[in-house]
């Protein structure tokens, strides 16, 4: 059976730290399974080989990369998270966008309560929610 897991590769050495972030968020949410380099690398002892966690019940896979790569996370790509009420909306934004950036402010544009963010990792999430009714 063919499977699709967004895939966020980290260069600072952060995938566990922001794993767990991103687990704190909602409950139910996990790490799934995760693996480590040990001493014989070839990554630094302790960082993330490969590991599955889960963000809004969406399996997500990460891992620390030991080669420093030209690029890093862009916004063209993010994490679409559909909240279930305007107060989880805002919770979740003012979570995200503490130490990273606001792309799009909370606002209402004309599609309903939406924010987008680059959060202190450098991975970009777009939050709605319904509109008030």
């Amino acid at each position: 059976m063919s499977d699709l897991v967004p895939f966020l590769m980290f260069q600072k050495r952060d995938a566990a730290e922001a794993m767990a972030f991103y687990t704190s968020l909602l409950p139910g949410d996990s790490v799934l399974s995760e693996q480590r380099y040990g001493p014989e690398g070839p990554g630094p002892e302790g960082t993330i080989v490969m590991a599955e966690f889960t963000v809004a019940r969406q399996r997500v896979r990460c891992s620390d990369s030991h080669v420093k790569h030209g690029f890093d996370f862009t916004p063209s790509l993010s994490l679409f998270v559909t909240c279930d009420s305007q107060a989880e909306l805002k919770r979740l934004y003012d979570a995200l966008v503490d130490g990273g950036g606001a792309l799009m402010p909370l606002d209402d544009y004309g599609f309903g309560p939406f924010g987008w963010v680059n959060d202190r990792y450098g991975v970009s999430w777009q939050l709605n929610a319904p509109a008030a009714g």
